[in-house]
């Protein structure tokens, strides 16, 4: 049975509309109805997740991964987050784990925020600098909104007031610098040292991350 299929029969199954399970996912109705005819047959890992809590199944029976058991998580390990209970957060943009990228302000959708993370928004992954800490391309990144993190912790940072950046911040206040390490030896270290600093503001810290077993 293709994914599509599954969608359809487990939501007509369940009794619900079209909108309930849009608005449960975090998209329209529409969305909803092309997953169901097969319009859309990529869909974002975040999505799958909480599609599948809401329909009372896995993301592994929904995509045809295999599975032993009927358990209402995706294959776990350091770098995946179990789904289960949840709500949703706000999911603005990208962040870049590589060369800093224009910050996108705007709201673009929700992502799922599984019960037990406390975070207070979203944002994606774009690069590579980030892999020895497990965090890839296209991965979730959860944020719990802070001015401030202690030193050596993951944080998304905004320089030069435009772009944001996501790495491991080092400050060192006798010396007025700020060092901003990726977790991959082939980027170099971004540093910013004394009038720098007044354009170098930290939105907040990582606190977890939904990805892919790759």
């Amino acid at each position: 049975m293709e994914m599509s299929d599954k969608i359809r029969v487990l939501r007509n199954s369940l009794g619900l509309t079209l909108e309930q399970v849009g608005n449960a996912v975090g998209v329209g109705k529409s969305t909803v109805r092309k997953w169901e005819s097969g319009d859309i047959k990529n869909m974002r890992r975040d999505k799958i997740a909480a599609l599948a809590r809401v329909l009372q199944t896995t993301p592994a029976y929904l995509m045809g991964w295999e599975e032993e058991s009927t358990s209402q998580s995706i294959p776990t390990g350091k770098n995946i987050i179990p789904i289960g209970k949840g709500s949703h957060i706000p999911l603005y943009g990208r962040i870049a784990c590589g060369t800093p990228i224009l910050a996108v302000e705007d709201l673009e959708e929700t992502a799922w925020l599984p019960e037990g993370v406390k975070a207070d928004f979203a944002l994606t992954c774009c690069g590579d600098s980030m892999i020895n800490a497990r965090i890839f391309d296209g991965d979730i990144v959860y944020i719990r909104s802070s001015k401030s993190v202690e030193n050596g912790e993951i944080a998304a940072v905004v320089v030069r007031d435009e772009e944001v950046t996501l790495k491991r911040l080092y400050y060192y206040p006798d010396e007025g610098r700020m060092v901003l390490r990726a977790e991959n030896p082939t980027v170099r270290a971004q540093e910013y040292i004394g009038d720098e600093l007044n354009h170098v503001r930290v939105l907040g810290k990582a606190v977890a991350f939904l990805s892919t077993i790759r």
